[in-house]
């Protein structure tokens, strides 16, 4: 259990460095070598998602089956991610990537099996999926406490949005790639070759100098507990309104929207005219993407958008302004442009929240912290395959994620209210 002799307080006076050089975090050689290889390693997260999901639906024509896809694939966020942050406050993170690292390339080629056996069914799509959340579960705490080992806390905001757009550097590229791959190899093999794309990230965290050891940090002792470790996590930081808004943010951002929009990205596609396997569907799965690839290079070329919690509140409504457009639009360009928009606040919300919180964060339990934020900005993602792709299959998935996107509008602009008068009292 989280016990009272190990938490430090909470640093309620911590707040981000003054603005600095541009793409400050990727000064340090370290930096500059992990973003590299995680953008790869997460165009290979893309590209499976990319030929997975086109093939589910192919194969099974089922709006339900896109909500189950997203159910299975993010629970073991929301059960599993507090125990991962755990795990990396105790273990050498390094190690703690390069095991999810081996989750990823396990999954792509299990599906790669399916495919070119033709056996591929509803609960094997369950498994795999699940398995896949698995490996993001691992990846996640790790991730940020390595990176802020590699830069420390004065360009930690820095390093936070730009490991936000490697990421999405990743997933831009991910559409392109994996459908060249599908094009020229077919889907099998294209994601049987994907799995070669996680090997650079594995290779450089051997010997990368970085991880708790490097960094000096002792890491906690302490056993992993139970549930009443989460309930301990949580009340330790209660009392921080930063971490307590933006743990309650991204995670009602997830609940009701999430990215479950991209599992039924085939069925947008279809409606707007684009239903195969071509440019047209892999530009509406790249569109967000590019929004955040552009977002992550303007914030960062020029210092805009220093972490604030009122700011993130705002950005999270005008998120959600595009999400709810882009469902309601029949414009291909339309839902193109609504796409980008959405793409570049996203990053920008999520990437404050996640600085936000790390930097309050007090250092003994910085991993089960980001843990905790984790479970809420990712596990939540779960229910949102029921508020659009389950629901979607009663109503329609255009009206579902319509209306998803404007009860978050409203209910985190009553947020953003109640944020402002406890400030002023």
């Amino acid at each position: 259990m989280v016990r009272a002799s190990f938490a430090a307080p909470v640093n309620a006076s911590a707040s981000p460095a003054p603005r600095g050089l541009p793409f400050a975090a990727l000064r340090h050689p370290g930096y500059r070598a992990y973003f590299l290889t995680s953008a790869l390693a997460m165009m290979a997260d893309s590209i499976e998602h990319v030929i997975s999901y086109w093939l589910i639906y192919q194969k099974f024509h089922s709006p339900t089956l896109g909500g189950i896809a997203i159910l299975t694939h993010w629970l073991p966020f929301l059960f599993f991610s507090v125990y991962s942050g755990a795990l990396a406050d105790r273990f050498d993170p390094r190690r703690i990537i390069q095991l999810g690292m081996v989750f990823f390339m396990l999954v792509s080629a299990a599906w790669g099996v399916l495919f070119l056996t033709d056996t591929l069914e509803v609960w094997h799509s369950a498994v795999l999926l699940t398995l896949h959340g698995f490996a993001g579960v691992l990846w996640l705490p790790a991730s940020q406490l390595l990176i802020h080992d590699i830069v420390g806390a004065s360009q930690l905001q820095s390093a936070v949005r730009l490991n936000a757009s490697s990421r999405q550097l990743g997933i831009l590229l991910g559409p392109a790639i994996g459908g060249l791959l599908m094009l020229a190899f077919g889907p099998a093999w294209g994601i049987l070759i994907n799995v070669l794309i996680y090997i650079p990230l594995v290779w450089w965290l051997w010997r990368a100098p970085y991880g708790a050891r490097a960094a000096g940090r002792v890491p906690d002792a302490k056993r992993l507990g139970a549930l009443s470790d989460i309930v301990a996590v949580a009340r330790e930081v209660a009392g921080d309104r930063t971490i307590a808004s933006m743990i309650v943010l991204a995670g009602g951002a997830s609940f009701f929207v999430g990215n479950a929009y991209q599992a039924q990205m085939p069925e947008f596609a279809t409606d707007l005219g684009h239903g195969h396997a071509g440019l047209g569907y892999s530009l509406l799965l790249s569109a967000d993407a590019a929004g955040a690839l552009v977002a992550g290079v303007a914030l960062e070329s020029r210092g805009w958008l220093r972490a604030h919690p009122r700011t993130a509140f705002i950005l999270t409504i005008l998120w959600c302004f595009c999400i709810g457009g882009f469902a309601a639009a029949r414009s291909y360009s339309l839902a193109l442009a609504l796409l980008f928009a959405a793409g570049f606040f996203n990053l920008a919300f999520n990437a404050m929240a996640q600085t936000l919180v790390q930097l309050h964060a007090p250092e003994a339990i910085r991993g089960r912290v980001i843990g905790l934020y984790g479970m809420s900005a990712l596990g939540l993602r779960a229910f949102s395959g029921v508020t659009v792709g389950m629901l979607g299959s009663l109503i329609g998935i255009h009206w579902s994620l319509a209306g998803a996107a404007l009860v978050l509008a409203a209910a985190t602009s009553i947020l953003l209210g109640l944020t402002m008068r406890l400030r002023r009292e």
